[in-house]
């Protein structure tokens, strides 16, 4: 009988009863336990993180940053509840602290008082970093705080290009405000450029001017030591008249003291008296024109009668005519006579000499009526006018002393101003020299202004000038300038996509390794027949081939159709599935073959070691050393990398290899299994009385 025959006779086996019939069935949907159960589980953990229920603290109180309120944690806080990444439960520090203690949340984020003040330190002198705080705890689940890390990580980095983001704003403004006042500052420089010019020809001018100043301030110095002399003079002088005046005005006072009443009580007579004296000189003045022409008559009338007298008394006397009495009387009138003579020639010689004299005597007549005249009219008010005299002498007193004391004070301030000028022409000699060095130096800085204004106008043009497009540009770019420009070639688009080329060929491990159990690795009638080994090899193998191929198909179903795994590939997926069930099913019927009942155990222990080095999970070489080694033998590391492929896109190199692999590995098993039929075709003592059975 042929093997396909056989294979068909083993399978009709289960159709004889309802206990074989269900064996068949559970045969069957076991794959589905490992493979869709644990996949659907495994399906999309992260899809369902906002069912973990952690603590949520914002005990951030804010801060001031270049007028503008910033709330950081509020931000947070909102951008957390919006992501729906874990439920959140905001609640206080110590809420916080004791349930992820006790399990009520997994985790904790807590962003302190200080959080956004830190955050806006940034901009200031001292800046700090603002840490968010999570507290997990393993005890709870160690993959949630696993989790935690990796989502809290973007959050740290998303709050970080969020501060970096206002405070680069911040700079990029600045850029453009230094590049306007850099501008101004340029422009300043050009208007100070034309100043200093200015300032420079006007320094010119300075010192020209001071040096004029020099020689004026030499010339005053001079002149206020002169000028200081004479003030010694006038001080000297102005202190002799205010003596003088001092003493007149006492003799005055002293004077009006006894005049006064005097001139009070005879107003009247001295005013007739002056009249008096008016009129005399007026008739005075009349009767010199008459005495100059009568004194020569008179005076020749005169010695004519003294001459008469004389001959009278020559006459008279020599011969005694007369009496003694007689002649003694005419001896006197003789006598007088000739003293007349002598008055009259006088009087005629004075006049005669003293012509002009008496015109100056009729001039000084005229005064004198004048001034009696106005003597007699002012006699009535002549003790108003001494009281009025006696005033001003007083007032002329007075203004002498204040004039002396004036004269002291200009001495003195005469003395000071010497000093000063002397100072004055000494410091107009340093500001001169001081003018001269200016001037020099205002040539360089008209010099230096240009280069300044030059260079301003060059480092205006440097500084960049942003508008809000090109600053929000930059921002963006430098608060974040290393992205991850990921793309993902063939990405799996959940979680048990990822696994399933992992827990797919464990459930087809397990369902071949369960129907071994319920069919034998060789066929006991074929065995009895003495058929040849690669007929009881296939005759073992076909049926669980067969069992196989409907596991797959099954489980393939369920995870399409039911939970929603998506393959790059589907036909290729489920025939290369058909070969991994082939593959499987000889390695689990030869271990069964040749090792018996402890063959069972070196299934399961084939299991665990495909398992931990197939790479399923982490990277195989993360793993320690021995895994690595094994790793290139076992058939499922080949299966593994082959279902990702088929699964979720990418070269078929892997496949092929696998294929060939899996092919290897069945025609090895295969072989290994007709050889143990073949010894298996001579009964012994231990297959009689086998040491262990199962």
């Amino acid at each position: 009988m042929r093997s396909p025959k056989l294979a068909a006779l083993e399978l009709r086996r289960f159709g004889r009863g309802r206990l074989p019939r269900a064996a068949l069935v559970a045969l069957l949907l076991l794959p589905l336990l490992y493979g869709a159960l644990y996949l659907w589980s495994f399906w999309d953990p992260y899809g369902r993180l906002d069912r973990i229920p952690v603590a949520l603290v914002n005990d951030d109180k804010g801060a001031t940053a270049d007028g503008q309120k910033i709330a950081a944690g509020d931000d947070i806080t909102e951008g957390l509840r919006d992501s729906k990444i874990f439920e959140w439960h905001e609640v206080s520090a110590a809420e916080a602290r004791a349930g992820v203690e006790d399990g009520t949340y997994y985790l904790s984020l807590t962003m302190p008082a200080d959080f956004s003040r830190r955050i806006a330190s940034s901009a200031g002198d001292s800046p700090e970093t603002g840490a968010l705080q999570v507290r997990t705890n393993d005890a709870n689940n160690y993959i949630v705080g696993q989790i935690s890390r990796t989502v809290f990580s973007e959050v740290r980095t998303a709050a970080s290009t969020k501060a970096s983001r206002s405070f680069l704003d911040r700079i990029f403004v600045s850029f453009s405000d230094i590049h306007g006042q850099t501008v101004k500052a340029a422009d300043g420089a050009d208007k100070l450029k034309k100043g200093v010019g200015k300032a420079e020809q006007g320094s010119k001018d300075l010192a020209d001017g001071l040096k004029d100043a020099r020689a004026g301030s030499t010339e005053l110095s001079k002149g206020l030591q002169k000028l200081n002399a004479g003030a010694g003079d006038l001080e000297d002088g102005s202190q002799q008249v205010a003596e003088g005046t001092q003493t007149l005005a006492g003799r005055v006072n002293g004077i009006a003291d006894t005049v006064g009443p005097f001139v009070a009580d005879n107003e009247k007579t001295i005013g007739d008296t002056a009249q008096l004296v008016a009129d005399s000189a007026a008739a005075i003045r009349r009767n010199l024109a008459t005495l100059v022409k009568t004194a020569p008559v008179a005076a020749k009338g005169a010695h004519a009668a003294s001459d008469t007298l004389n001959d009278v008394y020559e006459r008279r006397c020599d011969t005694p005519v007369l009496p003694d009495t007689a002649c003694a009387d005419l001896k006197k009138a003789e006598q007088a006579a000739a003293d007349v003579a002598v008055i009259a020639d006088d009087l005629n010689t004075l006049i005669a000499d003293q012509d002009g004299d008496l015109k100056e005597l009729d001039a000084d007549l005229g005064t004198l009526q004048k001034q009696a005249q106005a003597l007699a009219d002012r006699a009535p008010h002549l003790s108003e006018d001494l009281d009025d005299a006696v005033a001003k002498i007083n007032k002329l007193n007075d203004g002498a002393t204040k004039v002396a004391a004036g004269a002291k004070q200009l001495h003195t301030g005469l003395g000071t101003a010497r000093t000063g000028a002397s100072d004055l022409d000494d410091g107009v000699g340093k500001l001169e020299t001081g003018a001269a060095d200016l001037n020099g130096g205002m040539y360089k800085l008209v010099d230096g202004s240009g280069e300044l204004a030059g260079g301003l106008h060059d480092g205006a043009e440097q500084i960049p000038d942003y508008d809000k497009q090109d600053r929000d540009q930059r921002t963006e770019v430098m608060a974040d300038p290393v992205q991850l420009a990921s793309k993902d070639l063939h990405k799996a688009p959940n979680y048990g996509t990822g696994f399933a080329p992992y827990f797919i060929p464990l459930s087809l491990w397990v369902g071949a390794m369960v129907a071994y159990m319920l069919i034998p690795p060789m066929n006991r009638r074929a065995l009895a027949a003495g058929a040849s080994a690669w007929r009881i090899a296939l005759a073992g193998w076909l049926p669980v081939v067969a069992v196989g191929v409907l596991q797959t198909t099954a489980l393939m179903a369920v995870l399409h159709w039911a939970i929603g795994l998506e393959m790059a590939r589907v036909a290729g997926t489920v025939g290369f599935l058909f070969l991994v069930t082939a593959c499987f099913a000889a390695l689990v019927q030869w271990l069964n073959a040749r090792f018996g009942a402890a063959g069972r155990i070196l299934v399961l222990a084939l299991l665990m070691l495909q398992l931990t080095s197939a790479g399923g999970t982490y990277p195989v070489q993360t793993s320690p050393g021995f895994f690595n080694a094994i790793h290139p033998f076992l058939p499922m590391s080949y299966v593994v990398e082959a279902l990702r492929r088929l699964i979720t896109g990418g070269g078929l190199g892997p496949v092929w290899q696998a294929c060939v692999v899996l092919a290897v590995f069945t025609a090895g098993a295969l072989a290994l299994t007709a050889l143990s039929a073949r010894r298996r075709q001579v009964w012994t003592l231990d297959r009689l009385h086998p040491e262990l059975s199962l």
